[in-house]
């Protein structure tokens, strides 16, 4: 029997390993994403005191359309960009979260730049 490897596990480990690497500061907090086949959640976080400073995702409720296609993932880049700007944040470093910089990520991060966001 052949045994496929679960692809899930293979991200936590890139994860992992590239959280050893970077983190976020208060003053250039970490932009994490996570995508399901559903719905996608960014949020910005400081590493420093643990906390998260905004959020946004294709749950909230002032969210429109479908949340699992690129135009979702854009919007909802552009929403957590307006956040941050809200809070004075205005660089920040992207942790795409293991997943490669392609599709859904990669419309986030430039929905994020679009609003105002420097990565």
């Amino acid at each position: 029997m052949i045994t496929k490897a679960d692809k899930n596990v293979a991200r936590v480990k890139r994860h992992v390993r590239v959280r050893g690497k970077i983190s976020g500061t208060p003053e250039r907090p970490r932009l994490n994403v996570f995508r399901s086949s559903n719905n996608i959640y960014a949020q910005i976080i400081d590493d420093v005191n643990g906390v998260t400073l905004a959020a946004a995702s294709s749950l909230d409720k002032d969210f429109e359309g479908q949340g699992g296609n690129k135009e979702a993932a854009r919007k909802v880049g552009e929403m957590i960009a307006k956040k941050a700007q809200d809070k004075g944040i205005t660089a920040v470093v992207f942790d795409r979260g293991g997943y490669l910089y392609h599709g859904r990520v990669k419309e986030l991060a430039e929905g994020a730049r679009s609003g105002g966001l420097k990565f």
